[in-house]
């Protein structure tokens, strides 16, 4: 039986894993070494802007709540006009999220489908926690990295300031919460090497798999 209640049989689907983490705490990374395992990994946030431009219906109540001008004439989302909404509009961003999140779980159990022959899979999401989603999942990997690397990592990634960062940083979970609800923690720090840890979680998720 896993964290969450649910149980698997020997002809169950695969076991879903779900990945998380601060923003530049690398989890991204992380998800590639498990893809050259031949893992498949559903990037959550990616898929959502994907949606957020080719659903739709989805596309549709985007502009009932933002109005037309949160697309650009190539119908491109812009981003900068909504984040500049939620930003200051709490209830906004929670509207948003409502009618996001469904569209991203209904794509997420289509992908799932497509990867009955796995052993496990990936779901990587940086608010995994926060929206809720996690409840859907068997298994959770939380990467973890000091707040000190994270502003940097973010800063050099993305060229904004630190204060920005630290902003990002406390609308997300305090990675101490992730890591009391995680299953396994994958410390990305600089100073431990990420294969070793991964193919440890990868060697004790196939063991679960095996034996369910």
């Amino acid at each position: 039986m896993s964290k969450n209640g649910e149980t698997t049989g020997k002809n169950a689907a695969p076991l879903r894993v779900g990945i998380t983490g601060g923003i530049g705490s690398g989890k991204t990374t992380v998800c590639r070494i498990f893809e050259q395992l031949e893992i498949p990994v559903y990037y959550a946030d990616e898929r959502a802007r994907v949606l957020m431009t080719e659903d739709g219906a989805l596309v549709e109540k985007i502009k009932r709540l933002f109005g037309q001008q949160a697309y650009f004439e190539d119908g491109t989302l812009d981003r900068k006009y909504i984040g500049n909404i939620v930003f200051q509009d709490k209830p906004k961003l929670e509207r948003l999220n409502s009618i996001v999140h469904p569209a991203v779980f209904e794509d997420v159990e289509r992908w799932h489908q497509k990867h009955l022959n796995a052993p496990y899979t990936l779901k990587e999401a940086a608010l995994l926690f926060e929206s809720g989603s996690y409840k859907n999942l068997e298994k959770i990997i939380t990467v973890f990295a000091p707040t000190g690397i994270r502003i940097e990592r973010v800063m050099l990634r993305d060229g904004v300031t630190s204060r920005e960062v630290e902003s990002r940083i406390l609308k997300q979970w305090p990675d101490e919460k992730k890591m009391e609800l995680a299953d396994f923690v994958i410390v990305n720090d600089g100073k431990r090497l990420l294969v070793p840890q991964v193919l440890e979680v990868h060697k004790s998720l196939l063991a679960l798999n095996r034996s369910a």
